[in-house]
């Protein structure tokens, strides 16, 4: 008998076509979605950078700086705030017209998102051999979506900037042991006080010449502005600094920390300085000592991140546009979960409580705690289950993360750390 004919092999086909287009899909979908979400933020107006430019036309005039103040509904009254190195750097900016200022900003704030979301994702997505173009495409309009981004492009906010500052510094100078490590963080303690927490992370992790670095930088910053500003820098030092009351109100929802939070509990007293400190105090010692054991687990992701959750709990003013670090965390949970070993039942249910808690981080950032609330004006005391949770969503994230975010095994660790050390020598 004739043997029977032998049917070629089947082979899958081609799918590039269809894959492509639903990427494309995608990345329109996430594109389309942000014009939405950024509409009610347009109300802002570059309303601090405003701020700024005044500021700076007002000190260029001869008067004191911190003299400056201008009416706000919300807040009752607005001044400008930040240390005197920050107003030298700003200055300039007054220089220009306004329109082009407000331009330069965003541009500025859009090239540091590209490349800070550039530095925490393509390393996972180099790692788990995931598409690289796509994948990072779709990471830069996800954080364009969270409100953090949004209310820094729409109130002309100057945090990318130390954003940046910060992520070059302990992504890569620290790690790697360079002769200017800690000068990032050191610039950006002397731009704003909020990124002065990282300077207790390097000591707590040990990094004991990042840290002397680092705080002599911010030093002679510091000094630099006292030789230019001598009264403006004594008087933001011996008083103004303590002044919060400067700042805005407490208990206002945008101020998304722990004294925030006690602040709508009180409402409209203030709560008691003790019992806010212990707290504080309490909280910083078990967040720097997680992240010191990540920074000496080899995990500079986690280790920071840990330290900016930190930073924005124990700070008596975290606005919602100071809370980057939700972002890292994120990518953290996320490649934590890619990580899960999936030939275990326990690897499983690790792999989808990770992925759980990185899409309920995500929704909420991108939701927001102001974007699409109207708290009003008035002081209004927070006794509502409901409405306590609304309006204290990343303080209570921000408490849930610190006790949970994964802190990775020394070899997953080195491999990120020596991706992240490729990817600079690449640039």
């Amino acid at each position: 008998m004739p043997a029977e004919p032998v049917a070629p092999p089947t082979v899958a086909p081609d799918d590039t076509g269809g894959r492509t287009a639903r990427r494309v899909v995608t990345v329109l979908a996430l594109a389309a979605l942000l014009p939405a979400l950024y509409l009610p933020a347009l109300r802002h107006d570059y309303y601090d950078l405003k701020i700024y430019m005044r500021a700076m036309d007002w000190w260029a005039a001869g008067h004191p700086l911190y003299d400056y103040v201008q009416p706000d509904r919300v807040q009752g009254a607005l001044y400008f705030t930040y240390p005197p190195f920050a107003a030298l750097l700003l200055r300039p900016f007054a220089l220009l017209p306004l329109g082009v200022a407000i331009a330069a900003f965003v541009v500025l704030t859009l090239v540091g998102v590209v490349v800070t979301t550039r530095w925490l994702v393509l390393p996972v997505l180099r790692r788990h051999h995931l598409p690289g173009a796509f994948g990072l495409t779709v990471a830069v309009l996800l954080v364009l979506a969270v409100e953090s981004t949004r209310e820094t492009i729409t109130l002309g906010q100057i945090n990318m900037l130390l954003v940046v500052l910060i992520l070059a510094d302990l992504l890569f100078a620290v790690p790697q042991g360079r002769r200017w490590a800690g000068v990032g963080v050191g610039l950006a303690a002397a731009l704003k006080l909020f990124p002065g927490i990282f300077v207790l992370y390097l000591l707590a992790a040990r990094r004991w010449r990042a840290a002397a670095v680092a705080a002599a930088t911010a030093a002679a910053a510091t000094l630099l502005a006292a030789a230019v500003a001598p009264d403006d820098s004594w008087r933001f030092w011996t008083h103004e600094l303590w002044a919060t009351d400067r700042v805005g109100r407490t208990d206002y929802t945008g101020n998304q920390s722990l004294f925030g939070l006690l602040s709508r509990m009180t409402a409209p007293a203030e709560p008691g300085r003790w019992a806010w400190l212990l707290l504080a105090v309490l909280i910083a010692g078990f967040g720097l000592w997680r992240a010191a054991r990540a920074a000496r687990a080899g995990d500079a992701l986690v280790g920071l991140t840990l330290t900016g959750l930190v930073g924005g709990l124990v700070s008596p003013i975290t606005w919602t546009h100071h809370l980057y670090w939700f972002i890292p965390a994120v990518v953290v949970l996320v490649d934590a979960a890619l990580d899960a070993d999936r030939a275990t039942a326990a690897g499983v249910r690790r792999r989808r409580g990770l992925l759980a808690l990185a899409v309920v981080t995500g929704v909420v950032i991108v939701y927001g705690v102001v974007t699409f609330q109207d708290w009003g004006t008035g002081t209004v005391h927070t006794d509502d289950p409901v409405d306590f949770v609304v309006r204290n969503a990343y303080v209570l994230l921000s408490l849930l993360l610190l006790a949970v975010l994964p802190v990775r095994s020394r070899s997953a660790a080195f491999v990120k750390r020596t991706d992240l050390a490729k990817d600079s020598v690449r640039r």
